[in-house]
């Protein structure tokens, strides 16, 4: 187990470029099993998500070649089903949320699938209903192994059907797509997630030539095709990202350019943060923010009731930064309702800050109220451990602010998510070591 030893007060300067998109890069991933041609992939953040997830891919039978650091290409001409009943595979599976990915396309593919129940952060309740749900209706047939341990699907081709998703689950969403772009005839999918990572998903499976219209919408209609062949593609950059170094810097009194954001697809993350009163200047495709000004809390002159911020499915906030925005709030003047309404566990970082000297109410497991200390007192080092992964840097940007010398435990869960991030951090002024 590593740790992070953090100086607090420094402020940070310069530039910073967020790392590919981990929620689209994991799903892309699962796309190269859909068919036996090249697909070249770039802008993979190098994370132990993604690190893991190529794992799992090459144990199934995938060749993968390293082209550079961020860019690889993989075919999936000879997948090897008698892996997907190991035990490698079961414990791998076991370690990363999205390996429940692979069902889709193997069963549109093949007509059968295998997947080890899936592992990831533990932040409440995460039901796979919408995955088998939207599964079965295009003809899967679905058991759980004899032991219990991982999940078996099989069909003959798949039928395309009008389905309703019982929620617009992102991976969810992902999974009936990569089976239904080879199932028979056309499939409507009705309040499918839409977030950047889908959009992307499905242009990328519309390159490969599937017949998929409506991308970005949540009402998706995917005309079926015998195959799919190989393509190139690139990775966004990670919004999430984009909007951690956002708060970081607000927390940091510092002044950082966040580069090539493609601010296209950020949706409401920047609108949110300027609520926060954080100062921030677009210019191109570059997020310029001046943390050093005091922030204040908007106030509704007309409707005076406290601000809420409170995650919702796309086009709303994201849930990955509510953790991020918890924590940026601590130093604003103000005071702002956080409404966590997805995961019941993902405010259970709370009591950290608190005892760094945080005024922050924790009202139930959903919702927490802020009351900004205005940069009046700075927070109190101390040693925490990392919960889930937006937990992680949430508490490493309360770290950094804090005065003193702060410790944090269980960092693997923050590596999951962010590449190289005490380099990139430490270069921008911070003073962070790794032990």
């Amino acid at each position: 187990m590593s740790e992070f030893i953090i100086e607090g007060g420094c402020r940070l300067q310069g530039e910073i470029i967020p790392q590919g998109a981990k929620n689209e890069a994991l799903q892309v991933l699962s796309a190269v099993l859909l068919t036996k041609e090249p697909v070249t992939i770039s802008n993979i953040p190098d994370i132990l998500d993604t690190r893991r997830y190529r794992e799992i891919l090459a144990l199934m039978g995938v060749r993968i070649t390293e082209v550079d650091r961020h860019t690889f290409t993989f075919q999936a001409a000879d997948v090897d089903f008698e892996k997907l009943h190991t035990d490698d595979f079961v414990k791998l599976s076991a370690k990363i949320r999205a390996s429940i990915m692979v069902l889709g396309p193997l069963l549109g593919r093949f007509g059968k699938a295998y997947s080890g129940r899936p592992g990831g952060d533990q932040i409440g309740r995460r039901p796979l209903t919408t995955h088998f749900e939207g599964l079965e209706k295009l003809g899967a047939k679905i058991r759980t192994s004899d032991d219990g341990r991982f999940f078996e699907l099989e069909s003959g081709r798949l039928k395309g059907c009008y389905m309703l998703l019982n929620e617009p689950s992102v991976t969810g969403t992902a999974n009936v797509v990569m089976a239904a772009v080879l199932a028979e005839g056309r499939t409507t999918i009705f309040n499918a997630a839409c977030e950047p990572y889908l959009y992307q998903l499905c242009t990328m499976l519309n390159r490969m030539g599937a017949r998929i219209s409506g991308v970005g919408s949540n009402l998706l209609t995917i005309d079926g095709v015998p195959e799919l062949h190989g393509c190139e593609h690139r990775i966004l950059p990670d919004m999430i990202e984009v909007g951690s170094f956002i708060g970081m810097a607000a927390m940091t009194q510092s002044e950082l350019t966040v580069k090539d954001c493609a601010c296209e697809h950020l949706g409401i993350i920047p609108y949110t943060f300027g609520k926060m009163g954080i100062a921030l200047e677009q210019k191109g495709d570059d997020i310029i923010v001046d943390g050093r000004k005091p922030y204040q809390i908007y106030s509704n002159p007309v409707d005076p009731s406290i601000l809420t911020i409170s995650d919702a499915p796309w086009p709303g906030f994201t849930p990955d930064l509510i953790s991020i925005a918890l924590v940026t709030a601590i130093q604003a003047k103000g005071s702002v309702l956080i409404h966590q309404k997805m995961f019941e566990s993902r405010l259970f970082f709370v009591d950290m800050l608190q005892s760094m000297g945080a005024q922050i109410v924790l009202c139930d497991p959903h919702r927490a109220i802020v009351v900004g200390l205005g940069r009046e007192k700075q927070l109190r080092a101390t040693r925490m451990s990392s919960p889930d992964i937006r937990a992680g840097i949430a508490l490493l940007i309360a770290a950094m602010s804090a005065e003193g010398m702060s410790v944090i435990q269980n960092v693997e869960q923050i590596d999951r998510g962010y590449e190289d991030i005490v380099e990139r951090l430490n270069a921008l002024g911070a003073v962070i070591r790794r032990v």
